[in-house]
C-alpha cells in the first residue's frame, strides 16, 4: 500500500521557519517528480513547490520564491519543504503529492496533510 505521510507542521509566528517532511512508503518515488501543495480555507489548492525526479529542476509559486526550498533524500524516499520567513498568508494545510502529473497540477498519491498556522 502506497502512503505519503507529512509531518512538521505547527503554529509559528511571522518570520519563523518550519521544515515539512513527506515520507513515502510502499513504492519508491525516486524516478518521479514530487511536490508540495497547500490549501487555505475558502481558497483553491495551489502548487507550492515541485522537484523533478532528477532533482535538477524545481518550480515554486511566485508567493514563496526565495523563502521556501524543496529537497529530497532519495535514500530515505523522503521529500522536504524548508519554509523560512513565514507570513500569515502562508497559513494552510500542506499536502505532499507524487508522482506529479505532467503539468504539475496534481499527483497520483496524496498525503493526509499537515496544518501550518502563522500568526502575525
Amino acid at each position: 500500500q502506497v502512503q505519503l505521510v507529512e509531518s512538521g507542521g505547527g503554529l509559528v509566528q511571522a518570520g519563523d521557519s518550519l521544515r515539512l517532511s513527506c515520507a513515502a512508503s510502499g513504492r519508491t518515488f525516486s524516478s518521479y517528480a514530487m511536490g508540495w501543495f497547500r490549501q487555505a480555507p475558502g481558497k483553491e489548492r495551489e502548487l507550492v513547490a515541485a522537484m523533478a525526479w532528477s532533482g535538477r529542476s524545481t518550480r515554486y509559486a511566485d508567493s514563496v520564491k526565495g523563502r521556501f526550498t524543496i529537497s529530497r533524500d532519495y535514500a530515505k524516499n523522503t521529500v522536504y519543504l524548508q519554509m523560512n520567513s513565514l507570513k500569515p498568508e502562508d497559513t494552510a494545510v500542506y499536502y505532499c503529492a507524487g508522482p506529479l502529473w505532467s503539468d504539475y497540477d496534481g499527483g497520483d498519491y496524496w498525503g493526509q496533510g499537515t496544518q501550518v498556522t502563522v500568526s502575525s
